[in-house]
């Protein structure tokens, strides 16, 4: 193939990009080694030449092949860029470009990592926290195929036949509920989020955005002529009711006109119910949440089967039965199930329902919703596939395995990680926990700083050369923090009383207010279902939690934050013009890449590239806004400044207010125009609470604030929410850092185990009494960290 003719037909400033790709099909020539020797012979290490993705400075370095390697540094040092952006990119590149052209059209888009050269790479498979969808009819059990290994089961050995394994399935016609089409909801409106029954229409009774009093819809319905608006809804005859709410489009004389009347909740059906959520208004999305309830349906009660696959038993259970069980109950009642016919299927389920138990999952169901699971949960979902995999020698790449991991589930996730690595295999982990660095055969650690002041190589070797190498996480491996004998008084308690939710068992619990609270016990323990249950949602309660921020790769922190008003304003007083000229979504951005800095090209036989702008160069606006400076910086200067810089540029004022809050949750490295789409949990978490951090007086209420951060981080987090208590604040916090138990001033432990084993409040007092008479794994590993 002639890469010059091809290249020839591309848009301008795309050849030198496509001759890039074009190397990355071909070896790659030998790279002296950086201390000036020549590459190891053989294929016994991942050798990483020079690379430069994202902040990587030129990192040059050896990763030992079937070990397994951790990668450590501060957030922002460059971890996540030279393992998943670098060395796991370039791996599953070079695989997708094995397929055929016509094939790589509907595969995901990998640009060539930005790395000089990448060699002895085995095929990379990418285990991380990314939420494993939003598909309503996506569950644990069809994630892992144990729902397919119980269909098989059920339509051999079930009585009375239904049929083959389809008709067992809520995802096909043949088993699912005709009522709800397999999804055990059905959809309807909650009245008492459309109106209030105490009022007339004349005083504002309906609450639907856009229904006001003496709008056009208001006023259409209050000239009707089928009640009256000046009673109360309450006193509305039947007929006066239905036809409030549900009197289809029919024509009516108001004045000398003829309009269009249609009943509150057919129009909203209509309006709001019918449409795309995502293309809606934030208030009309709001609302259309709000007022759309799925409630259980009543045909199968939720099992979302049709009749004949709910009939059907297997010795005495349904297969929504064995969907609903807790794992590690199934897992007992797969070992019941004898028959030559299915032998094979069930040993394959049990060895999967084995794995989930061993790997921490065993209080989770089937028949759970992946949309419903932490990151950390979806992680580990994902691994089960791989524990029994007959594959060998390849790459196993983890994003912070332990996240929502009790320490005493630390210990099984280690043996995972280890047994992945005894098959044979390359195990590549970033985390900041000691307890994993500590299993490491090879220790990689990133730094000194984070954005900028990182991306180069500090250390790389074993654990003991880290320890001695003066590094900051060498500094800190041995860090810890003094369990707080001087607590705080409370100032008033939230009482939480009969608390049912999930496996609870009917709670009663007093957590104190303007104090810092630590609600732990281990995974499953029921201490989600606890805050975000019953506590989240209540006056006065800000929730800083790690789901995604919605927003596209045009969103940045700058946007996200509101800091970019008060910089486009001040640009505009310093310039005379309109403060809309730089905004890169409005009337000053650069009309080539409509202000995202980048051209997005699909090469067809390729994998999308992208570009930087050639009428730009990437800077996002039109020349002449460029033109206008402030303090001699232009706009797009701003935007790439880190927030530690632009707080030494804002000095006073609003911008300065918002970046103050920024540093202070530890986000001092991110970039004001960085897309939000690039940011991890543990960053969204915290560029949510530095939102929130204005209000005093406030519930905060944060989960697993440490994801993602350096043993030397977590003591500014401490000093953060130390910080929080003092301006008057409640803070409650879901964790299982040791740090931040130990410095709480309250401590709920729930347990004492997960599932139907837990869901109790085990323990409720300061940290002090947790170590000296506490019972729980949790006390026994606090007492450990504490030296006790």
């Amino acid at each position: 193939m002639d890469g010059q003719v091809i290249a020839a037909r591309l848009p301008p400033g795309l050849n030198e990009k496509f001759n890039d790709r074009l190397d990355g099909m071909v070896s790659t020539p030998p790279v002296p080694d950086p201390a000036g020797g020549h590459p190891a012979d053989g294929h016994d290490a991942i050798q990483v030449r020079g690379a430069r993705e994202n902040n990587l400075d030129g990192v040059s370095l050896d990763i030992p092949k079937r070990r397994l390697t951790v990668f450590t540094g501060v957030s922002g040092s460059g971890k996540s860029s030279l393992v998943f952006d670098t060395i796991a990119a370039e791996s599953r590149r070079l695989i997708n470009e094995t397929y055929a052209a016509f094939v790589q059209n509907f595969m995901p888009s990998q640009a060539r990592p930005d790395v000089d050269a990448l060699r002895n790479l085995s095929a990379a498979i990418i285990v991380d926290q990314e939420r494993m969808g939003g598909n309503a009819r996506s569950t644990v059990g069809t994630a892992t195929d144990a729902h397919t290994m119980l269909r098989i089961i059920f339509s051999r050995l079930g009585v009375p036949h239904a049929g083959p394994p389809f008709a067992f399935s809520f995802n096909r016609a043949e088993g699912m509920c005709p009522q709800c089409e397999g999804l055990g909801k059905v959809p309807e409106i909650d009245l008492d989020e459309l109106v209030d029954r105490e009022l007339s229409l004349n005083e504002g009774a309906i609450k639907v955005p856009g229904f006001a009093v003496d709008t056009w819809y208001w006023q259409i319905m209050a000239q009707s002529g089928f009640y009256d608006p000046a009673v109360r809804l309450k006193d509305y005859t039947a007929d006066q009711w239905a036809d409030f709410l549900h009197k289809p489009a029919t024509k009516v004389k108001i004045g000398s006109n003829s309009f269009t009347y249609e009943g509150l909740v057919t129009k909203v059906r209509r309006q709001y119910l019918a449409k795309d959520r995502e293309s809606m208004q934030p208030q009309a999305r709001a609302f259309a949440e709000r007022a759309m309830k799925l409630s259980r349906c009543p045909d199968c009660e939720g099992a979302r089967l049709n009749p004949a696959a709910r009939a059907a038993t297997v010795a005495g259970r349904t297969i929504a039965e064995c969907s609903a069980m807790q794992i590690s109950d199934l897992a007992e009642f797969a070992r019941g199930v004898v028959d030559p016919s299915v032998a094979p299927v069930v040993a394959t389920l049990r060895e999967t329902l084995d794995s989930m138990v061993e790997i921490g999952l065993g209080y989770l169901s089937l028949d759970r919703e992946s949309a419903t699971l932490s990151g950390g949960e979806a992680q580990r979902v994902k691994m089960v596939r791989h524990l029994g995999s007959p594959l060998t020698d390849v790459t196993y790449v983890f994003d912070e395995p332990t996240a929502g991991l009790h320490p005493h589930d630390v210990q099984r996730m280690n043996e995972l990680l280890l047994r992945l690595r005894d098959k044979g295999n390359t195990v590549l982990v970033v985390e900041h926990k000691p307890e994993t660095i500590a299993i490491a055969d090879h220790v990689v650690d990133l730094g000194p700083g984070a954005g900028a002041a990182g991306g180069r190589l500090c250390y790389s070797g074993d654990l003991a050369g880290l320890r001695a190498s003066g590094t900051l996480t060498g500094r800190f491996l041995g860090h810890r923090v003094g369990v707080r004998q001087d607590v705080r008084p409370p100032r008033g308690h939230l009482t939480v009383e009969g608390a049912t939710l999930h496996n609870l068992r009917d709670v009663r619990v007093d957590i104190p207010l303007g104090v810092l609270t630590v609600v732990t016990g281990v995974a499953g323990s029921g201490k989600s279902s606890l805050i975000h249950g019953y506590v989240a949602g209540r006056e006065g309660v800000v929730v800083a939690d790690q789901s995604p921020i919605r927003g596209s790769r045009r969103s940045n922190p700058a946007t996200y934050t509101g800091v970019l008003d008060p910089i486009r304003a001040a640009f505009a007083k310093a310039n005379g013009v309109k403060p809309g000229l730089f905004s890169a979504n409005s009337e000053g951005a650069c009309p080539a890449c409509k202000g995202i800095g980048l051209i997005y090209t699909d090469l067809a036989m390729m994998a999308e590239v992208a570009s930087v702008c050639e009428e730009c160069e990437g800077r996002r606006f039109t020349p002449k806004v460029l033109s206008y400076t402030l303090r001699g910086r232009n706009i797009s200067e701003v935007l790439a400044m880190p927030v530690a810089e632009a707080r030494e540029f804002f000095t006073t004022g609003q911008a300065r207010t918002v970046l103050d809050r920024l540093a202070a949750v530890g986000l001092g490295y991110l970039g004001l125009g960085q897309p939000l789409t690039t940011l991890s949990g543990g960053e969204r978490q915290r560029l949510k609470l530095a939102i929130n951090m204005a209000k005093n007086g406030t519930t905060y209420v944060l989960d697993e604030p440490t994801t993602g951060l350096h043993l030397a981080d977590v003591d500014q987090l401490l000093a953060l929410l130390d910080r929080l208590v003092e301006e008057g604040n409640s803070v409650i916090v879901i964790e299982h850092h040791q740090a931040v138990m130990a410095h709480a001033d309250w401590i709920i432990d729930l347990g004492p185990g997960a599932g139907h084993d837990g869901g109790q409040v085990v323990f409720s007092g300061p940290p002090a009494e947790l170590v000296a008479t506490g019972t729980s794994l949790t006390a026994d590993h606090l007492r450990r960290y504490a030296g006790s």
